[in-house]
């Protein structure tokens, strides 16, 4: 039995200072409790921050990145105690990401 190869296809997601803000704070929490855990982060986590701490206005997610950052979004912007210009942008986040899930579809 093989395994499937590696996704290497990306897709492009353009974020705002803000937008971005939004992606680097979710994703930095779900850091900080895999380590509080003390387990290994998931990989996809520390791809997404690397992605976003480098990255331009535009930054490149493979399908299961933006799928799993889709999911880790819609958490924080679910949350009632979530300030309203984080849910906001996190919505905006997550109209792009939609975006690459249907291109995907």
């Amino acid at each position: 039995m093989s395994s499937s190869p590696p996704e290497t296809e990306t897709y492009e997601v353009t974020l705002s200072r803000d937008e971005r803000w939004v992606v680097h704070y979710v994703v930095s929490n779900r850091l900080d409790d895999a380590l509080d855990a003390d387990e290994t982060p998931p990989e996809w986590i520390l791809e997404v921050l690397e992605t976003v701490e480098t990255g331009g206005e535009t930054d490149r997610f493979t399908g299961t990145q933006a799928d799993r950052l889709y999911d880790a979004v819609t958490a924080y912007v679910d949350r009632e105690e979530t300030p309203d210009r984080d849910v906001s942008d996190g919505s905006t986040v997550l109209d792009r990401l939609e975006d690459v899930r249907n291109a995907r579809a």
